[in-house]
């Protein structure tokens, strides 16, 4: 069953039209990968889905409810959450506070609320930390709770941004370049956290340019060249498709291998 569909979906700034007529879906559970070539519309696609852009034309679907004008926020209440290519992280706050922070459309209380703290705030503010730490358990981050999200290594700031997104407790949630900066073993242990991630039954839509990464956990790939779909399938077939590597890594390259 699809979760998301996405039909015809196009976005212009002045005369650049970063991303034209783009057609897929993604259905529940799945593990999805966009990958292309630098400046192939894929961040613009995230922000398209997340409300951050609004399409020029084309619909966006989520559960069957068209969410082209949704503003962010409302996106994220109905289930979306994502991460980012660069790390936006709150560095001087504590690591756990960051990821309430990813809680905030969840949360009841108001501005008046949080400055005089009833006994109602007080108890969805301890009940928003117990759960802070349970994410932060799941993406291998306990003990680090307290510390000041700046003070974590740079892999751990990728897992905190993870913990952060899970906080929004999405159906569907983003990944815009997770690997990227991590060595081998980081890459492999965020592997397995998506994994992870669909054994909660939670889907996963990934932009990545780690080819080994993308190969050996998508179960279906679409490619962007130019802001146009030039291929999608299963991994063996986006790997196999001319069109695709010629256009992503230059005739005669190899996709994940």
């Amino acid at each position: 069953m699809a979760l998301l569909e996405v039909s015809g979906l196009t976005i212009q700034f002045g005369g650049l039209r970063a991303v034209d007529d783009v057609t897929f879906h993604v259905d529940e559970g799945e593990i999805f990968a966009i990958i292309g070539p630098n400046g192939a519309g894929k961040t613009t696609v995230f922000n398209m889905l997340t409300g951050i852009y609004k399409p020029t034309a084309g619909e966006i679907k989520f559960q069957g409810r068209l969410i082209n004008n949704m503003k962010a926020y409302e996106v994220t209440r109905l289930g979306v959450a994502r991460t980012f290519q660069n790390i936006r992280l709150f560095g001087e706050m504590q690591v756990w506070e960051n990821v309430v922070v990813g809680a905030h459309t969840r949360l009841r209380s108001g501005l008046f609320a949080s400055v005089f703290k009833p006994p109602g705030t007080r108890r969805e503010e301890r009940a928003a930390r117990e759960k802070a730490y349970e994410h932060l358990a799941f993406v291998g981050l306990q003990g680090w709770e307290t510390q000041r999200a700046r003070n974590l290594p740079y892999g751990a700031q990728r897992r905190l941004e993870l913990a952060r997104a899970l906080a929004a407790e999405p159906k569907l949630i983003l990944l815009d370049e997770p690997a990227a900066g991590m060595n081998a073993q980081e890459t492999a242990e965020l592997l397995e956290l998506i994994r992870k991630l669909k054994e909660r039954g939670i889907t996963v839509i990934l932009i990545e340019h780690d080819m080994k990464l993308v190969m050996g956990i998508s179960e279906r790939i679409v490619v962007l060249d130019h802001g146009r779909k030039i291929a999608e399938g299963t991994p063996e077939e986006v790997r196999r498709n001319e069109a695709v590597i010629t256009a992503y890594l230059g005739a005669g390259a190899n996709v994940g291998h």
